[in-house]
């Protein structure tokens, strides 16, 4: 049996670790924080990011990279994506040639403006990654409680989809291949600053109206904007795109829906990130969208709205009425 090497111990990589351990592959998981990777390998829980959650006695856990890579086979990487590349580079070297790289963090790279899929193509130039990505929704407190769940793979090439489909699913795990990777990766983005809005008005107590307006509205943006990079529209109607928005938009344990909760309600941005333990990624993420949006001249009246209650200073009501009174057109 191959070895899967997960880099990152928040909640979303425990998780995925866990449970493929519990499924009987040889899981190793990267945890970078010391003294937590020591009390996991003690306790076999992470108290920090995924609390009552018992892990599985098979699952290795070091905060050592290079000795977690080693031998691996599959490298599943759930690190925030703003560090994704500084830590693939810092471990470059250790890699394979070829190596299969499954990322499973939603998000774009700030300063490149740059899907996942680049940065890995970036970070490893000359290693030839085979590149996949699992998206859709999924939070990790219910998948770490064995429920239902069905999610997206991206992967280009098919063989390498199904021969990972297969390693990643379980009977409560579900995993559909779609080829259209990039389709996967940048829906799995762009609904986090769609979450940030869902949450603003929510906060506001605008209405169920007004949520599923900004859900339906979202998506459209999300694939106007998907299609202008080379995504394929019939993506947002699937698991990574529908699926995940409604998921974000309405669930409470959506980081970036709390994010914009909170700021419906009254915080400042600057607040609510200092008193949070994991990252909300829609927060960078909206800047990036809005830079792709000029870069490709794509309209995305919400993401902008998001950007300017973010970083503008502009209060979630004004956002909100110049939204809606934005000059008429057909849907």
């Amino acid at each position: 049996m191959g070895k899967i090497a997960v880099f990152g111990g928040g909640s979303w990589g425990t998780t995925l670790a866990g449970m493929l351990a519990e499924k009987g592959e040889n899981v190793h998981l990267w945890v970078r924080e010391t003294d937590l990777a020591e009390e996991m390998s003690m306790k076999r829980e992470n108290t920090r990011f995924l609390p009552g959650v018992s892990l599985h006695p098979s699952l290795q856990i070091s905060p050592q990279l290079p000795d977690v890579m080693r031998g691996a086979d599959v490298f599943l990487i759930v690190v925030p994506c703003q560090f994704m590349r500084r830590v693939l580079e810092s471990v470059a070297g250790e890699f394979p040639d070829n190596p299969v790289v499954v990322c499973a963090s939603k998000g774009i790279e700030q300063s490149t403006v740059s899907p996942m899929s680049r940065v890995v193509a970036e970070s490893l130039r000359g290693k030839n990654p085979r590149y996949a990505v699992v998206s859709g929704p999924s939070f990790a407190a219910e998948v770490s409680r064995r429920l239902p769940t069905a999610v997206s793979l991206g992967c280009a090439q098919k063989d390498l989809g199904e021969e990972l489909q297969k390693r990643l699913s379980t009977e409560y795990f579900r995993v559909y291949v779609n080829e259209d990777f990039h389709g996967v990766e940048l829906a799995g983005a762009l609904k986090n600053v769609m979450a940030i809005a869902a949450g603003i008005a929510d906060g506001l107590d605008f209405g169920l109206d007004a949520r599923a307006a900004l859900i339906t509205r979202g998506l459209a943006e999300m694939s106007r904007l998907g299609e202008a990079l080379g995504a394929r529209a019939r993506t947002y109607m699937g698991l990574a795109g529908m699926g995940d928005l409604v998921l974000t938009c309405t669930g409470d344990l959506s980081r970036n829906r709390q994010v914009g909760l909170k700021i419906g309600r009254g915080m400042k941005l600057q607040e609510i990130l200092d008193e949070m333990n994991m990252v909300a990624e829609g927060v960078k993420t909206t800047e990036a969208v809005c830079a792709l949006g000029r870069e490709k001249g794509v309209e995305l009246p919400i993401s902008n709205q998001v950007h300017e209650v973010l970083f503008g200073g502009k209060s979630p009501e004004k956002a909100v009425r110049e939204l809606m009174t934005r000059t008429l057109k057909c849907e």
